[in-house]
């Protein structure tokens, strides 16, 4: 048909050129004729630049392409440059191209069939990716810090590109086509005339820009056919090289748990905001209105089972008839490579394909579940977070709540009923929450609890699923299944709700595994009456029904709400700027951890500053410390008794037993106690020295506190005392006084010493006897009874040492007796023991200004101590024994600092770093230690920041994901 319809248009431009011969006026314009007639139009054409020579013949009105021929044609012979004038030249100049027509068709049909063939060769190469999509599209997303896929993925060219490099090979087919109209346009004559056809010069040059436009059409196919060769190269090359970096298992493997780690999931997303937001707000009153799925139900009434089978594994404890569920289990499932389970706070992962990890697992959850009730109670409302990743787990937060109990049997506390009632309703108060409300389908429905409790909280049941488990013991036992019908349907309680499911979560055997269970129930179902009487529609039953309706439900709230409370969370954040910004200004907002970790680096550096104390500084401190505790024993244990003797050699030998005694029972214990004593004083100084403007005092209570514990937990290394005993006894052996200067030191500690006793006695005979006439009359005072009775007994005493001064320590009987009829012939009845006690002091004091004149006249006397007092009336062995003591004080200070800066010190600050690092692990210790409200502030702005955050990020996953 189509070489018919070529014929009749070139019947037409015939027709035409042979009335414009014959004289005919008027013109044809050049753009309605036919392809090949605007080429070979008359040549007095105004648009015509070639100009043909007139043909010289007969005008003879017949077609030539009608009549002729095709093979047995005879041309009339012409002269040279001479033509005559007939209609048949086309032939002749088809006649011309025919050689030309063959090779370009040829050319070009080859060569685009053999570019086609080779491209889809190329194309049949390219290894099929599909069975690797569950690898490579997350290793390109999700790992460009092991391999950086990312330049790789630019370089390689999509299926657009490709599909621009390969050549077009329509447009090809319709060039071809239409040159092959070209050239067979018109007769079988009508082609035999244009091959025989010697042509002109402008034919000569249309036939060469036909032939260019060929060539150049070649080049770019070949142009094109090298680009898609590169192309498919390269992509090969980069598979290549992609396929054998992640051809080994064990490092795909391993890629993917690092995946798993790095990349969190959606639902892992919120779930973190839940934790955030439960340790903000465990009320979930106030700020937490996120969706959550709160499964409640009366006890044993099979909750664990299906949470169980939506998590598909025996994740928790079992027993039978015992509360296993004894606080809050927060699970969070989503979609994972591999089915393990981990916790909030910890890196192990359970493996739920081995059954020893999921024994491992529940006696974990038991663990914390009794490590979370405190003492007393039976249930706690602090939650614990799982996480369970699976292939097929449906994504979605559940949150398992202790049994609702109708009695509390023995062993349990008794608000045990009302615990567990607060913990459900502080979950379902929440208007986001979804309650899956549990019940037994085995037992009556008028013995349930829980549905009273749940029409409470969620009374239109716009956010409650009903579930009736144990549905083949329903079944069994109920004589009319139409009453399980109306158990579903909600009829015969007054809670209304969402949906209503029915289940079967097993044959009551605890061993019993997921894949039986799912088995059991699926074969159940098929055969019950509930399904084929339609009491019960098919997307009623079954847990993976549950499960996806709950997840879809789940869902759709959290898209609903998330947004609404970010928008709170920010408008919460800026309250709290805002009150910081007014009662703070000048402070970094610092919350509880980070004031400990402040805190805890002050506390380190003024332990370090211990070590920089000067060994003098050290020394001056325990040699004071040593003799304000060992002065008394000195003084009136060793010195007064030794100095009541009559001669020098009973005056020495006294001293030497006692100081003997002394140093093997009781002083290397009191220096030891000093030095501990000392380092403490030191420790509290650094620590609690104000620093001037950069101390804070929110840090006091917490100092306080470790310094208590430290001082607690060190102690003194015991074999201190026997070295110590050793070097002090030496040094209270030497008696031998080198030089001048150390016995007028010797008698200045003794003369200090003899003062400070010596005003201690007259504090205590002051305090006996009442004020003196100048303190009577200035600040009118008066004494008392006793204390007359008192001052008339010590001048009594007084004018009795008078006569004799050298009287010995005591008073025999009959000067008791004296003193005591002087004072009653004065009216003044006393008592032998006051007269004795008034004489103590009366005499120490005697002795010690006697003592004090001593130290005077022995100034001058280290010339006779060096000739051992010989032919000397002074006697200055007092001064020899204070200069022991003083030496003994020396020695023994540096005997102790040693040990200090050696070891003790040093030993103390490794105290105080694990009390620090105790205190940190203790999140009670940190609140008690660091309050106030600023403290709070900047807890609560710290955690809506948190939130904020988290809530945002959760919400740009949820906007990709969409």
């Amino acid at each position: 048909m189509w070489r018919v319809r070529q014929a009749a248009v070139a019947c037409e431009v015939c027709q035409s050129l042979v009335k414009h011969s014959s004289g005919t006026k008027g013109s044809l314009p050049l753009q309605k004729l036919h392809l090949v007639s605007r080429s070979i139009y008359h040549t007095h054409h105004p648009t015509l630049k070639l100009q043909r020579p007139q043909l010289r013949m007969s005008l003879q009105q017949f077609s030539s392409l009608t009549s002729l021929p095709l093979r047995k044609l005879k041309l009339s012979p012409v002269k040279y440059g001479y033509q005559p004038h007939r209609n048949f030249w086309p032939a002749r100049l088809a006649a011309r191209l025919l050689k030309l027509r063959y090779l370009i068709l040829g050319s070009a049909v080859g060569g685009g069939y053999t570019a086609k063939k080779t491209f889809d060769q190329w194309k049949d190469m390219i290894p099929d990716l599909s069975d690797y999509k569950w690898i490579v599209p997350d290793i390109v997303w999700e790992i460009d810090e092991y391999i950086d896929l990312e330049k790789i993925r630019k370089a390689l060219p999509n299926s657009e590109d490709l599909a621009k490099l390969a050549p077009d090979f329509d447009k090809i087919a319709e060039s071809l086509s239409l040159l092959k109209d070209f050239f067979t346009t018109g007769s079988p004559g009508e082609t035999a005339f244009r091959a025989t056809d010697p042509g002109s010069e402008s034919d000569k040059r249309y036939r060469k820009g036909l032939l260019g436009e060929l060539i150049l059409l070649q080049q770019q196919i070949q142009e094109h056919e090298e680009e898609a060769r590169r192309a498919a190269g390269q992509y090969s090359t980069s598979y290549a090289q992609q396929k054998r970096k992640v051809s080994d298992k064990e490092k795909i493997d391993q890629l993917q748990e690092e995946l798993l780690h790095t990349q969190k999931s959606l639902i892992d997303m919120y779930s973190e905001v839940l934790d955030v937001l439960s340790d903000y707000d465990a009320s979930y009153n106030t700020q937490d209105h996120l969706p959550r799925v709160v499964v409640v139900g009366d006890q044993s009434a099979g909750k664990t089972s299906v949470l169980e089978m939506i998590a598909q594994a025996r994740i928790f404890p079992r027993g039978s008839g015992e509360m296993m569920t004894r606080s809050p289990v927060k699970v969070t499932l989503s979609e994972g490579p591999h089915h393990v389970a981990l916790f909030k706070d910890s890196s192990r992962e359970f493996d739920l394909t081995k059954e020893e990890d999921l024994a491992a697992l529940r006696h974990e959850i038991e663990l914390r579940m009794r490590k979370n009730v405190k003492e007393g109670c039976t249930v706690s409302p602090e939650t614990i977070s799982l996480n369970v990743k699976g292939p097929g787990l449906q994504r979605m937060v559940l949150v398992d709540l202790p049994g609702v109990i109708n009695t509390v049997t023995s062993g349990m506390a008794p608000d045990t009923k009302e615990t567990i009632f607060s913990i459900s309703k502080a979950y379902m108060q929440n208007p986001n929450a979804i309650i899956l409300c549990i019940q037994d389908g085995s037992v009556d429905a008028e013995r349930s609890i829980v549905t009273d409790l749940v029409s409470q909280m969620d009374p239109h049941g716009r956010r409650t699923i009903f579930v009736l488990t144990k549905v083949d013991l329903a079944e069994k036992n109920v004589t009319s299944p139409s009453r399980i019908q109306q158990i579903i349907e909600g009829k015969l309680f007054p809670m209304k709700a969402l949906g209503y499911f029915a289940v079967v979560t097993g044959k009551g055997n605890s061993s019993e595994s997921i894949e039986a269970i799912r088995d059991y129930e699926e074969e159940f179902f098929q055969n019950s009456k509930l399904l084929k009487t339609s009491m019960l529609k098919a997307h009623q039953v079954t847990t993976r029904n549950l499960s996806l309706a709950v997840s879809d439900c789940f869902w759709k709230m959290v898209r609903e709400s998330v947004e609404q409370q970010a928008d709170s969370f920010k408008a919460t954040r800026f309250n709290l700027e805002t009150e910081w910004k007014n009662n703070y200004p000048r402070l970094r907002e610092l919350d509880r951890n980070e004031l400990f970790e402040k805190a805890k680096n002050e506390i380190l550096d003024e332990v370090i500053s211990l070590s920089q104390v000067t060994p003098k500084h050290w020394e001056e401190i325990l040699q004071q410390s040593l003799w304000e505790r060992v002065s008394t024993h000195v003084i009136e244990n060793i010195y007064l008794p030794a100095a009541q003797t009559m001669n020098s050699g009973t005056f020495n030998t006294t001293v030497d037993i006692k100081l003997k005694q002394w140093t093997d029972k009781q002083l290397p214990n009191k220096a030891v106690e000093v030095a501990w004593e000392t380092l403490q004083e030191e420790f509290s100084r650094f620590m609690t020295e104000p620093k001037g403007k950069e101390h804070d005092d929110i840090f006091d209570k917490l100092k306080e506190a470790v310094k208590e514990e430290s001082i607690k937990r060190h102690k003194w290394n015991d074999f201190a005392e026997d070295s110590l005993r050793v070097i002090q006894h030496n040094a209270l052996e030497d008696r031998s006084i080198s030089d001048k200067q150390q016995w007028d030191a010797a008698i200045y500690f003794m003369e200090e010493a003899l003062q400070a006793r010596l005003k201690d006695t007259e504090n205590a005979i002051e305090n006996m006897v009442g004020p003196d006439w100048k303190k009577r009359w200035l600040y009118w005072k008066n004494r008392t009874q006793e204390q007359c009775v008192h001052n008339e007994t010590k001048n009594e005493l007084e004018k009795m040492l008078k006569c004799n001064e050298e009287h010995p320590a005591y008073l025999a009987s009959d000067e008791i007796t004296t003193v005591r009829k002087n004072l009653e012939s004065r009216g003044v009845e006393v008592d032998p023991s006051l007269i004795k006690d008034t004489w103590h002091q009366v005499y120490r004091r005697h002795f010690l200004k006697t003592a004090l004149n001593h130290c005077n006249l022995c100034r001058r006397g280290f010339y006779y101590y060096q000739r051992h007092f010989v032919d000397s009336e002074l006697e200055c062995n007092d001064v020899v024994l204070f200069w022991r003591i003083q030496r003994m004080l020396a020695i023994t200070a540096n005997t102790l600092r040693q040990q200090l800066t050696n070891t003790e010190v040093r030993r103390l600050e490794k105290n105080v770093k694990e009390v620090l690092e105790d205190f940190a692990e203790d999140s009670e210790k940190k609140v008690k230690l660091l309050t106030g409200k600023r403290v709070q502030l900047a807890e609560d702005l710290k955690k809506v920041r948190e939130i904020q955050e988290k809530l945002d990020a959760f919400i740009e996953a949820l906007h990709q994901e969409k």
